[in-house]
């Protein structure tokens, strides 16, 4: 990830040159702890994916795979349920690009298509 680094406290002790990224298998951020991505993550995705909304979408994907992978291995019945997970990885770049939005000229080809 690319940018400018924010100052203040690090996670553990880790240096303020620390990115905000998922410390493996415990899928928590490097940097400050939070379950990852963090908000600091997630601004540093989308700034970084900005241009490519659909290699965000596979990026996650791939890391929620992982993650449900690690979590299960680690403790099978606090992985979390599968919604959750989806919404922590998947769901809130849905929310946050126009990748996958559907607009009303779109929406009328398809009608006509269907005709």
């Amino acid at each position: 990830m690319t940018g400018p680094r924010r100052r203040g406290v690090a996670y553990r002790g880790a240096p303020a040159g620390v990115e905000h990224l998922p410390m493996r298998p415990l899928w928590l951020c490097r940097r400050c702890g939070q379950p990852w991505p963090c908000g600091a993550a997630k601004l540093a995705l989308l700034a970084e994916y900005r241009e490519v909304p659909v290699s965000l979408f596979l990026y996650l994907a791939g890391c929620l795979h992982d993650a449900i992978d690690d979590l299960h291995r680690l403790n099978p019945s606090v992985t979390g349920s599968a919604a959750d997970m989806f919404d922590r990885f998947l769901g809130w770049p849905a929310r946050h690009t126009h990748a996958y939005g559907v607009g009303s000229t779109t929406a009328v080809r398809i009608e006509e298509a269907l005709s």
